[in-house]
C-alpha cells in the first residue's frame, strides 16, 4: 500500500498531472533536459566589513550549462573585478569575493541576477539585493543629567544607529544588571525607557542603553544617563497621558502573514493600566498576545479580516487617555496558479498559466529564455498572450524554451521558471507486470500503470474479457495511469489489464487485486475524568482478517505510546492500557490503533486529569503609596486550574520578625479576579503569598512577595477578658487576655490598669502601667466589688476608652453549714432524696460555688464494717438544694454530710444517717452442671455475692432448647443454704437452658443462666484432639474433653511390640496381663484406679526406652480408641526385681505411721476451731465485708467507693442539672474556672488546682463468675 501511495499523492497536487522530467526508469533513450534553477541566494543579502561576498546559483540540465550574471541590469563578470579574490566552482554559477580592505563590499552593492543556459533555453534566478553595512557606531554626544520631581514622568532616549537589521535593545546599569521593568517603568519598541511616574528609588546615575547587532556580532552602549529625582511631600495625582504615540491616531499598514505590533505607553499618577479594544469585532483570541504589562498588542499571521480600528485605553482613578490605530492589511504577491514545466509531443497545444494575487494587485510580466516578451522580434513569436496565460499551438521540437513569469508590487516580487520541452518517445510502462495488490473491503485500491512516452500515452483499464472497467462508477482513472477503485467489495478480487498507447506503439501489463476483510474496533476507549494520583484504564477490542498479521497499539496526542522500561507508569496488555499514578501531564487524547499491513482504524478518547490548582505566579505589589494608608494592592497571574474552575484565591501574610513560621489569612477574592486591595495593620513586617482553591482543595502557594512594613499607630483595641479575683483574703488579682502582636501597632505595647471600689461616690481611679498581663492589688477588704478598666498603650498613643468590668477582692471560707431537712426521703432500695435549706449569702464570704454532698457506707443493717471505707462525693450547683443519691446498696446503713463551698474552700458540714430498705439479691455465683447419667444432671452453685437482704431460697427454671418443645419447668428451692440439686428424668437427646435466681422477701433477683445436657446422643465418647508423646521411660496421653460430654471412667493399656518377653499390657490400674488378655484378671485390677474423662491426660511410667508401644483406651470390654507411640533412648533394659518397698511388712509399717499423723492433725483442727485465731465472729465480719463490695458508680456527680458494689442497674439521677464529678473533679462548671478537690472526708485538698481529672469509671462487680457462653464452663 505504501508503494501505491508514493505514486498517487502527486495526483492531488496538480490536475492534469505534469511530467516534470524524464523518469530514470525510462532506459535506452538519451534525452536532453532544459535548464532549471535548483539553488540560489536569498532575495536580500546583508554583508559586513569582515564578511566575504558569496552569491549562489546552482542549476540542472543537459547538455552542460553556461552561467552568467548581471548587476543592476548590466553584465557582470566577477573574475574581471580588481582588488578581490574570486572562488568559482566548476559547472556552477556560484562565486565568492574576498577583499583586501575593510570596505571593499561597498563597491559591490546592487541587484544581481543569474542566468543558466544550454541549447534548449535559459533559466533565470530571482533578483538578489546585496547590501553592504559598516561597523555600527554611536555618535558622540554630551549627555546632560535629567532632573525630575518625584511623581513626574520622564523618557530616557536610546536612538541606536540605523541598520539593515534592527538591533536588540537592553537597558542596564554600570554593574551589568538589567533595569527592572513593570507597569510603571517600561521599554518601548523604539528602545526608549519610559517612566509613568518616578520615585526616589529611580534616582541613579548609570542608566545605559545597550544595542546588540546580530549580523555584525557587535554590542555597543550609549553614554550613561544620570537621572536625578527630587523628593517631595506633595505628590499630585494626575490622569493618564500617552507618551507613545503622542498623537490621537495612527495609520498602519500590516502585511498578510506577518505579525502586527501595536504599542501604547502612558504616564500618570497613580500608574495607569492599559486596555485594548477592537471596534470592528472581537480580538482573535488564538492569534493575539498582550506583552510588556499590556502595553504591547501582538497579532500573529495577519489576514485580511484583521483590517479595522484598534484602540488602546490608559486608565487610572482620575481619567483615561486613548489612541486609535487604523490598520490596513496589504499583501506581497503570492501564487494562485504557478506555471509548471512539462514535456510535450509534436502538434500539442501548450497553455502556461501565471495567476498571482496581492494587495495592491501585482503587475505580471513574461520572459522567454530570460528576455522580456516585448523585446522578442515578431518573427520569433510563436505564442499568444491571453490575460495571465501564454498559449502555444501545434508545437514542434523547435518550440522548446524556458519561460519566466514575474509578478511585482510595492511589497515584493515572485518569479517562476517553466520550460516547454517538445520531444518524440515511444510508450513504455514503468510499472512491473503481474503485480499483486491487496486492500480491505470498503477502502480504495490503487492499481498502478505508470507509463511514459511522447506524445503522452493514452491509458485504458480492461477486465479479463477485454471490456472497459469504467462502466462501474466506483472505478475512476488518474491522469498518470493509476486506476482507483472505491468502496471495495469482496467480488472485486480479479485480474485487471492496463493498456498504454501513443502514435508510436502500445503496451499492456496485468494487475492482480485481492480484497480482504476490513479491520474493525468493536469496543473502543471511553473518555473519562480522573483525579491526580489515581489510575485510568482504557479498553480496546478489534476484529481482523485472519490471513493478515495484526497489531493493537496506543497513541497519546498522535504519538505512539510505549511502556517505559522499568517504570510502572504505563501498562499495556491484551489491548488494554492502564495508566498508574496520573499526573496532569498525562491528560490528552488517547487513541487505540488497530492495524494490519493493509489498513488501520483508530478510536479516540479524551482523558482529563483533575486536581487542586497549580501555584500562583508573578505575585506583585503595586501602588506602594497605599502603604501609608495601611493598604496594599496585590496582583498575580492566574494559576493552572487543572480542569476544575478556580473558586477563589486565598491571600495570606506572614511577619518574619514576630512569627516567622506562621501564615495568617488576609482575605479571599473570587477565582475570576487576579488582583485586590487589602486593609493592613500598622507596624507589621508583611510578606504575602497567594493560593488558588478549587473544589479539589488548595494548590501550592505562590513564592513569597517582597517584604513591606506599615507605619506605626496607636492601638485600635484594648485587651479582652478582664477579670478581678483575689487569691488571698486581702488582695485582688486583675488579669486580662493580652493583645496579639498584630494589634500592638508598634514594636512594644503596655497596659494602663485602673481600679476603684464600686459604688464609692467621688472615689478616684487608681492606675498603674504594666508590661505583663496581670496586676496584684494588695491590702483590700475581704470580698469587696471593684470597678476595673484596662487600656492598651504604645509609643504612638492610647487605645480606645476601655469598658468597665466589676471584680472582687479575695474570698474567705463559708461561716455556716446547710441545714438538712429532718428525714432523708427513701425513693427505692438503691436511691434516696436529700434536701437542705440554702446558706445565708452573708455567711458565704464569697461567691457560692455549690454544695458538696459526702456519703459513705457504714455496713449492712445490724452489722458495721471495721474496715476503712471510701467516701463518695456529689457536687451540687449553688442554685440547687436537693440531690438524689442513687446506686446505693440495699439493706445498708449510710452516713451523710453536706457543706457549702466558695472559691476559697468549703465551710462547716451538717450530717445525718439513713437506712436503705431490703432489695432483690444479685445473681448466684458459678453455676456448674455435672453429668450423672444419661437422664440426670447435678447442679451445684455458690450463693450471690450481694444478698441485698435476707436470702429466703432459690428459684430454678429449665427448658429444652429444641424449638419444637416449649415446655418450661420452674420450682422453688426454699432452703437458702442449699448449694446443689440433682435433676432427673431428663431426655438424653436434648440440650437444656437452666436459670437459677436467689430470692429475698422482695422477690427473685438476677438470674445466672447455663446451657447443657447429658449429651448421650452419640453413645460413643468423643476424644477430641487425642495425642500421645513419649520420653525415655514414660508416655503422656492427652485429649480435649468435649463440652457437655458426660464424665466417665475408663482404662488405658500399653503393650510393647517386638518380643514375647516384653509383650505384656501395662496401664491404669497397676496390673500386668498376658498379651491375649484384654482385662486384668488378678486381684490388682480391683484396686487399680480408673482414668477420668474430664482429667484430660494420663501419664504411664516404667516403660522401656527405644520401644514401640500400642495404646488401647477401654471402657469395660469396649475398645474406645487405639494409637501407637515410641519411647526415646538407646535400647531396652531389663526391669529390676521388685524392691523391699513392695514387701508386706514394709507396707504395714508405713500405714501405721500415716495413721498416727492423721490423728494428730485431727486434734489440732478441733483445738483451732474452739479458740484459735479465726473465730466465728471474725468469720461473720468477713462475710459482712464481702457483702459491702464496691458499688458501681453510674450516678451523675458521684464519687464511687472502689470497695462498694452497685446493686443491680444503677438508678439515674432525679436532678438533671447535677453534673458528675470524681473525688478530684473540677468545679469549673459551677462558677468560674476554679477546680475544687476533696479528700475522702470531704475536706478540700487545695485551692485553684486548675486541673480537671476524668471521672473514675465504675468496674464490673462480678467476682469472677463464668459467663454462660464461656467455654470454661464445661460440665464437670
Amino acid at each position: 500500500m505504501a508503494v501505491v501511495l508514493r505514486y498517487v499523492w502527486p495526483l492531488f497536487l496538480c490536475s492534469p498531472c505534469l511530467l516534470i522530467q524524464i523518469p530514470k526508469e525510462y532506459e535506452g533513450h538519451h534525452v536532453m533536459e532544459p535548464p532549471s534553477i535548483t539553488e540560489q541566494s536569498p532575495r536580500r543579502l546583508v554583508v559586513f566589513p569582515t564578511d566575504d561576498i558569496s552569491l549562489k546559483c546552482e542549476a540542472s540540465g543537459k547538455p552542460e550549462l553556461e552561467f552568467r550574471w548581471t548587476r543592476d541590469g548590466v553584465h557582470f563578470r566577477p573574475e574581471e573585478e580588481r582588488g578581490v579574490t574570486v572562488q568559482q566552482a566548476a559547472h556552477s554559477g556560484s562565486f565568492t569575493l574576498t577583499g583586501n580592505s575593510s570596505n571593499f563590499a561597498q563597491r559591490f552593492q546592487g541587484t544581481y541576477r543569474c542566468f543558466a543556459s544550454n541549447k534548449l533555453g535559459t533559466a533565470m534566478s530571482h533578483e538578489i539585493q546585496l547590501v553592504a553595512e559598516g561597523a555600527p557606531k554611536w555618535p558622540k554626544e554630551i549627555v546632560k543629567p535629567v532632573e525630575v520631581e518625584e511623581g513626574e514622568p520622564v523618557v530616557l532616549p536610546c536612538h541606536p544607529p540605523p541598520s539593515a537589521e534592527p538591533p536588540r535593545i537592553y537597558w542596564m546599569n554600570s554593574k551589568i544588571l538589567h533595569i527592572r521593568q513593570d507597569e510603571r517603568v517600561t521599554m518601548g519598541q523604539n528602545g526608549n525607557l519610559y517612566f509613568a511616574n518616578v520615585v526616589t528609588t529611580d534616582n541613579q546615575s548609570d542608566y545605559i542603553c545597550h544595542a546588540h547587532f546580530l549580523g555584525a556580532r557587535t554590542i555597543i552602549q550609549k553614554e550613561p544617563i544620570d537621572l536625578r529625582v527630587k523628593a517631595t511631600n506633595s505628590m499630585i495625582d494626575r490622569k493618564p497621558r500617552l507618551l507613545f504615540p503622542t498623537n490621537s491616531s495612527s495609520h498602519l499598514v500590516a502585511l498578510q502573514g506577518q505579525p502586527l505590533v501595536l504599542e501604547c505607553i502612558a504616564e500618570g499618577f497613580p500608574t495607569p493600566t492599559i486596555k485594548w479594544l477592537r471596534l470592528s469585532g472581537p480580538m482573535p483570541a488564538d492569534r493575539v498576545a498582550y506583552q510588556n504589562h499590556n502595553k504591547t498588542l501582538q497579532l500573529v499571521n495577519v489576514g485580511e479580516e484583521d483590517d479595522g480600528e484598534y484602540h488602546c485605553l490608559a486608565e487610572n482613578a482620575l481619567g483615561t487617555a486613548r489612541h486609535a490605530y487604523y490598520v490596513t492589511v496589504e499583501a506581497a504577491p503570492y501564487w494562485l496558479h504557478q506555471p509548471q514545466s512539462r514535456l510535450y509531443g509534436p502538434g500539442e497545444t501548450v497553455r502556461l498559466q501565471c495567476q498571482v494575487q496581492g494587495r495592491p494587485q501585482p503587475e505580471v510580466t513574461w520572459r522567454i529564455n530570460g528576455i522580456p516578451v516585448e523585446d522578442v522580434s515578431e518573427e520569433q513569436k510563436s505564442w499568444i498572450q491571453q490575460g495571465d496565460s501564454l498559449v502555444l499551438s501545434n508545437v514542434q521540437p523547435s518550440d522548446t524554451m524556458v519561460t519566466q513569469c514575474e509578478a511585482r508590487n510595492r511589497h515584493g516580487h515572485l518569479l517562476a521558471n517553466a520550460y516547454i520541452y517538445v520531444v518524440e518517445l515511444p510508450t513504455k510502462i514503468l510499472t512491473p507486470d503481474n503485480q499483486t495488490y491487496m486492500a480491505v473491503e470498503g477502502s480504495t485500491a490503487y492499481l498502478l500503470c505508470k507509463a511514459f512516452g511522447a506524445p503522452v500515452p493514452n491509458i485504458q483499464w480492461l477486465d479479463e474479457e477485454g471490456a472497459t472497467v469504467l462502466q462501474d462508477e466506483r472505478f475512476f482513472p488518474y491522469a498518470n495511469g493509476t486506476l482507483g477503485i472505491r468502496d471495495l467489495q469482496a467480488n472485486d478480487t480479479a485480474r485487471y489489464v492496463c493498456l498504454a498507447t501513443n502514435d508510436q506503439n502500445n503496451v499492456t501489463i496485468v494487475a492482480n487485486l485481492l480484497v480482504k476483510d476490513a479491520t474493525q474496533i468493536t469496543q473502543g476507549p471511553q473518555s473519562s475524568i480522573k483525579k491526580k494520583g489515581s489510575s485510568a484504564n482504557f479498553t480496546c477490542v478489534a476484529s481482523f482478517d485472519l490471513s493478515l498479521q495484526h497489531n493493537i497499539t496506543w497513541r497519546r496526542n498522535g504519538h505512539d505510546l510505549q511502556e517505559l522500561g522499568d517504570s510502572d507508569k504505563y501498562f499495556i496488555e491484551d489491548g488494554n492500557l492502564l495508566i498508574h499514578n496520573l499526573d496532569y501531564s498525562d491528560q490528552g487524547n488517547y487513541s487505540c490503533v488497530a492495524s494490519t499491513e493493509l489498513d488501520m482504524v483508530e478510536s479516540r478518547a479524551q482523558l482529563l486529569v483533575v486536581g487542586s490548582p497549580g501555584p500562583v505566579t508573578q505575585l506583585e505589589l503595586s501602588d506602594h503609596y497605599l502603604l501609608k494608608q495601611s493598604e496594599v494592592r496585590l496582583s498575580w497571574s492566574p494559576a493552572e486550574d487543572h480542569n476544575a474552575a478556580i473558586e477563589k484565591y486565598n491571600i495570606e501574610f506572614q511577619d518574619k520578625e514576630m512569627e516567622p513560621e506562621k501564615w495568617y489569612s488576609l482575605g479571599k477574592v473570587p477565582g475570576n479576579q487576579t488582583s485586590g486591595t487589602f486593609k493592613l495593620s500598622p507596624y507589621v513586617h508583611y510578606t504575602f503569598r497567594v493560593t488558588a482553591i478549587n473544589k479539589y482543595g488548595p494548590g501550592e502557594p505562590s513564592p513569597a512577595s517582597e517584604p513591606v512594613v506599615t507605619p506605626e499607630a496607636a492601638p485600635e483595641r484594648n485587651p479582652s477578658d478582664v477579670r478581678g479575683e483575689g487569691n488571698e483574703t486581702n488582695n485582688m488579682v486583675i488579669t486580662w487576655r493580652p493583645l496579639n502582636w498584630i494589634d500592638w501597632n508598634a514594636p512594644q505595647v503596655q497596659y494602663r490598669v485602673q481600679w476603684r471600689p464600686q459604688g464609692a461616690k467621688g472615689a478616684m481611679w487608681q492606675e498603674q502601667i504594666v508590661n505583663e498581663p496581670f496586676l496584684v492589688v494588695t491590702n483590700t477588704p475581704t470580698f469587696v466589688p471593684y470597678e476595673i478598666k484596662v487600656q492598651a498603650v504604645n509609643s504612638q498613643g492610647k487605645g480606645p476608652e476601655p469598658h468597665v468590668t466589676v471584680g472582687y477582692s479575695g474570698e474567705d471560707f463559708p461561716q455556716a453549714s446547710p441545714q438538712l431537712e429532718e428525714n432523708v426521703e427513701i425513693l427505692n432500695f438503691s436511691a434516696v432524696l436529700v434536701r437542705w435549706r440554702p446558706v445565708d449569702p452573708a455567711l458565704v464570704k464569697g461567691h457560692l460555688r455549690g454544695y458538696n454532698v459526702t456519703y459513705w457506707l457504714e455496713g449492712s443493717q445490724g452489722r458495721h464494717s471495721k474496715r476503712h471505707v471510701h467516701r463518695s462525693h456529689v457536687v451540687v450547683p449553688a442554685d440547687t438544694t436537693s440531690v438524689v443519691l442513687s446506686g446505693l446498696r440495699p439493706y445498708s446503713s449510710y452516713r451523710l454530710q453536706v457543706q457549702a463551698f466558695n472559691g476559697r474552700g468549703a465551710g462547716p458540714a451538717s450530717g445525718t444517717t439513713f437506712l436503705t430498705p431490703e432489695g432483690v439479691p444479685g445473681h448466684p455465683e458459678a453455676l456448674h452442671l455435672e453429668c450423672q447419667s444419661d437422664t440426670s444432671l447435678l447442679l451445684h452453685w455458690k450463693p450471690p455475692l450481694s444478698h441485698n437482704g435476707v436470702l429466703t431460697g432459690y428459684v430454678l427454671t429449665y427448658e429444652p432448647l429444641d424449638k419444637s418443645s416449649k415446655k418450661k419447668l420452674s420450682f422453688d428451692l426454699p432452703d437458702p443454704n442449699l448449694q446443689m440439686h440433682n435433676l432427673t428424668n431428663l431426655s438424653p437427646d436434648l440440650r437444656y437452658r437452666f436459670q437459677l435466681q436467689a430470692t429475698t422477701k422482695k422477690g427473685p433477683g438476677e438470674a445466672i443462666v447455663r446451657e447443657g445436657g447429658t449429651m448421650a446422643l452419640s453413645r460413643v465418647p468423643d476424644f477430641g484432639n487425642i495425642s500421645a508423646m513419649a520420653g525415655e521411660n514414660y508416655s503422656i496421653v492427652s485429649w480435649v474433653p468435649k463440652e457437655g460430654q458426660c464424665n466417665f471412667q475408663f482404662h488405658i493399656r500399653f503393650k510393647a511390640l517386638g518380643g514375647e518377653a516384653l509383650g505384656q499390657w501395662r496401664g491404669a490400674g497397676g496390673c500386668s496381663v498376658p498379651l491375649l488378655t484384654s482385662i486384668c484378671a488378678t486381684a490388682e485390677e480391683k484396686v487399680g484406679a480408673y482414668v477420668s474423662y474430664n482429667q484430660s491426660s494420663y501419664t504411664q511410667w516404667d516403660l522401656q526406652p527405644d520401644t514401640d508401644y500400642e495404646i488401647h483406651l477401654l471402657k469395660e470390654k469396649t475398645l474406645l480408641h487405639q494409637m501407637a507411640v515410641k519411647t526415646n533412648g538407646t535400647g531396652r533394659v531389663r526391669l529390676p526385681q521388685p524392691p523391699f518397698a513392695t514387701a508386706g511388712w514394709f507396707i504395714g509399717f508405713v500405714s501405721a505411721v500415716i495413721l498416727v499423723l492423721l490423728t494428730l492433725l485431727i486434734l489440732c483442727f478441733i483445738k483451732r476451731s474452739k479458740g484459735g485465731k479465726y473465730s466465728v465472729k471474725d468469720k461473720e465480719d468477713t462475710q459482712a465485708d464481702s457483702e459491702a463490695r464496691p458499688m458501681k458508680d453510674e450516678t451523675f456527680g458521684e464519687y464511687s467507693d472502689n470497695e462498694e458494689k452497685a446493686f443491680g442497674s444503677s438508678q439515674p439521677s432525679l436532678n438533671g442539672d447535677i453534673k458528675p464529678l470524681g473525688s478530684d473533679d473540677s468545679l469549673a462548671d459551677y462558677g468560674g474556672s476554679v477546680d475544687v478537690q476533696f479528700n475522702e472526708d470531704g475536706s478540700f485538698i487545695g485551692q485553684y488546682s486548675g486541673k480537671k481529672e476524668k471521672e473514675a469509671a465504675g468496674g464490673n462487680d462480678s467476682s469472677g463468675a463464668t459467663s454462660p457462653i464461656n467455654p470454661a464452663v464445661a460440665l464437670e
